[in-house]
This record gives C-alpha cells, sequence and structure tokens, in this order.
C-alpha cells in the first residue's frame, strides 16, 4: 500500500494538476493574462499530441533510459512547471509549459507501470496500479478544493505554487521509496528484462492478443470517454436543462473514481483483471444507454459509470498485460496502449463534430458512444469467457 499511495500522490500531481489544473484556473487567468479562444484551441490541441508524443517516446525509448530515473525527472520537471505558471504572463511561454506538462505526465504513467510491474506481486498488482490509476480523480477534487478555498482569497497564482509545493514533497517521497525498492530484489518474473525490440514493437501489437486487445479497448475508452466529457454540458445547454447538472454530474464523476480504484483492484486481485474489465465496462455501457434515453433523469448515472470505468480502467488494464509480460515489455505496450487512447479520442471527437454540423444536434453523437461503449463491453465480456491465455512465443513475465 506504500507504493501505491506515493506513486497515487505522483498521479495527483502528473496528471490532476499537471494537465486539468489549468482547465480549472484559466477562468481566473482570464482576468489578468490575454488567453483568448485560439489560444484555448491551441493548448488542448497541443497537450493531446505532447500526451501521445510522450507515450510513444516511452514506448520506444523507455526501457533504455531507466524508470526510475524517469519518475524522478518528470516530477521535479512537473513542480518546477507548476511552480513557473504563476509567474507567467505570456500565453505562448504557457502554451510551452502546459505541453510540457502533458508530455511528463504521459512517460511518468509508463514509467510507474514499469515500477510496479517490476516489485508488486501478481496477486497484487492490479489493485496497486488500480489505486494508483484513480489519483488522477485525487487531482480532480484537489483542483475543487483549490478554486474553492485557496484561489478566491489569495488569487490563481497561489493554487499553481501550492500544486508545485506538493509536486516536490511527493517527489521527495519517491526519492525516498526508490532507493528502498532498489535494494529489494525484483518479484519472481516481474525483473527488466525481455523488452520488446522497437522492430518487432508493431509486430507484437498486432499479432499477439493480448497486446492487440489492449490497444484496442484503449482506442475504444478514448472515442467514448473524450467526446463524452467535451460536449457534455453542451449537450445538456442544447436540451435546456440547468448548468447545475453538468456540475453534479462532474462532481459523481470525481467521487466516483476516487473510491472506485480501489475496490475493483480489489476484485481485480481477487476474481481476476477480466471480471474488473467487464464489471467497470458493462457499468459504464448501462450508463450511457440510460443516458442516451432520457439524459435529464439519467446523467448523474452516466457520471457514476464514467467515474467506475475511467480511472481505474488504466491500472487493471496494466496489471492484466503484466500477468503476460516482462515488466519493461509491459512499460512498452502501455506507452503504445496511451497513443491508441489519444488516436480514439481524435476520433470520437471529430465524428461529434461532423455529427453535430451535419444533423444540427448532439442526439446521435450520444447515441453512436452508447453503441461504441456496448462493443467495450462485449469485449470485456469475451476476454472473460476466453480467460487467461498466455501468448506463444512472447516476451512474458
Amino acid at each position: 500500500m506504500r507504493m501505491a499511495a506515493i506513486f497515487g500522490m505522483n498521479q495527483v500531481v502528473s496528471h490532476g494538476f499537471g494537465m486539468f489544473l489549468f482547465a480549472a484556473l484559466v477562468p481566473m487567468m482570464r482576468d489578468s493574462i490575454a488567453l483568448s479562444h485560439w489560444h484555448l484551441a491551441t493548448i488542448g490541441a497541443l497537450t493531446q499530441l505532447a500526451y501521445l508524443g510522450g507515450a510513444l517516446l516511452l514506448g520506444l525509448a523507455g526501457h533504455r533510459l531507466g524508470t526510475a530515473r524517469l519518475t524522478l525527472a518528470t516530477g521535479g520537471i512537473t513542480s518546477l512547471l507548476l511552480f513557473t505558471l504563476s509567474q507567467l504572463q505570456e500565453p505562448l511561454l504557457i502554451i510551452l509549459a502546459l505541453t510540457c506538462l502533458a508530455a511528463s505526465a504521459a512517460i511518468s504513467w509508463g514509467s510507474i507501470v514499469e515500477i510496479v510491474s517490476r516489485h508488486a506481486g501478481a496477486e497484487q498488482r492490479s489493485g496497486c496500479l488500480s489505486t494508483i490509476s484513480s489519483g488522477t480523480a485525487w487531482g480532480y477534487g484537489l483542483n475543487g478544493l483549490l478554486i474553492l478555498l485557496v484561489v478566491p482569497a489569495l488569487g490563481w497564482q497561489r493554487g499553481w505554487q501550492l500544486a508545485g509545493l506538493m509536486g516536490l514533497l511527493v517527489m521527495g517521497l519517491t526519492w525516498h521509496m526508490l532507493r528502498t525498492l532498489k535494494r529489494q530484489p525484483a518479484t519472481p518474473g516481474g525483473g527488466p528484462v525481455a523488452a520488446i525490440p522497437v522492430t518487432r514493437l508493431l509486430a507484437t501489437i498486432c499479432g499477439e492478443r493480448t497486446a492487440l486487445c489492449a490497444c484496442l479497448i484503449c482506442f475504444l475508452v478514448g472515442f467514448t470517454t473524450m467526446p463524452f466529457s467535451n460536449w457534455l454540458n453542451t449537450y445538456l445547454d442544447q436540451l435546456g436543462l440547468p448548468a447545475t447538472l453538468g456540475g453534479y454530474t462532474w462532481t459523481t464523476v470525481g467521487l466516483t473514481g476516487m473510491v472506485a480504484g480501489l475496490l475493483t483492484g480489489k476484485l481485480a486481485d481477487r476474481k481476476g483483471p477480466e471480471l474488473a474489465l467487464l464489471v467497470i465496462f458493462g457499468g459504464f455501457a448501462l450508463g450511457l444507454l440510460a443516458f442516451v434515453q432520457d439524459p435529464a433523469r439519467f446523467a448523474l448515472v452516466a457520471g457514476f459509470g464514467y467515474g467506475l470505468m475511467y480511472f481505474p480502467m488504466w491500472g487493471i488494464l496494466a496489471g492484466w498485460v503484466g500477468q503476460r509480460y516482462s515488466s519493461t515489455a509491459t512499460m512498452q505496450i502501455s506507452g503504445i496502449c496511451m497513443v491508441t487512447f489519444g488516436l480514439g479520442g481524435t476520433l470520437g471527437n471529430l465524428l461529434a463534430g461532423y455529427l453535430r454540423e451535419a444533423t444540427g444536434t448532439l442526439d446521435s453523437v450520444y447515441l453512436v458512444l452508447a453503441s461504441a461503449s456496448v462493443v467495450l463491453a462485449l469485449l470485456g465480456l469475451w476476454l472473460y469467457r476466453a480467460g487467461p491465455r498466455p501468448d506463444p512465443a512472447c516476451p512474458t513475465a
């Protein structure tokens, strides 16, 4: 639990603050900084590209750089940039800092996956990674506290500074823990061996069931969750529903995500990650199906399903991949999974924009997302019914 708690705090800093604090503070920042809508659109596009670039870099070269060094380096860079953002007034410099934060977040998560896969026992791996990945939901909650308690009294600059201070504290705790782990032997089968050669990485993704399914799952998760979150408030406004409903929905997402990682992670450890994936994908699909039937009545149900699935999914899936591959190969595949997630999110948002322009409403958009979530649930059912099956001739754990 110590490793899960400290790496979970890393997720709070790298993803909760590094990826999402700007979106929370931007209304206050625009009062003193000339951030236009074009700047915000550029930030959205570049941070997504930077996240994909960081994930791809990790998948191709992370095993050569050392995950412990990468974890500490990304922690230091993130903390420094969070402090720096409290002083920046030039929009272009803010865009550059946020772009670096996004790339750092992707590298941080992949490095954590490798370290946990190497040192956590197979019976604890999925639960540990699921708890860690839910740290992003805790970051959501802390962002809300900063807005409610810190910013009104001390200004938005203090919000960035407190985030940077927490980043330094977490980096110190991480450094101390990594020193302890370095003196401990890796778990059987979890050592940093059997990396997939870069020349064979694409063939592994396309030709082996576990790697292919992991990437397909991440693609479908990106395709459904990113348009859902980006267009939700617009859709509720189109239906004439109160803006507070969107706020309550996102509160439900965050609160559900905070506890979902621990509960679904325990389920994965006790009953297998395949069952845990089926439960969270099924919950997400049911929530979206109810939402498209009656958005006003079931918006909170959709938010519950979103939080249940999105935050722990990363850890459970990485634990599932780690049952069949070495820690280094798991990190490489997780990097490519993040790339496919980004591609799915990009395609989903482009399709949503096209359907909105063609039909004049977002009804068809959420119908498509609900249909894709059913496909995701069916894929989880197939994996559960197929059960564990090691891939032949792969760098297994």
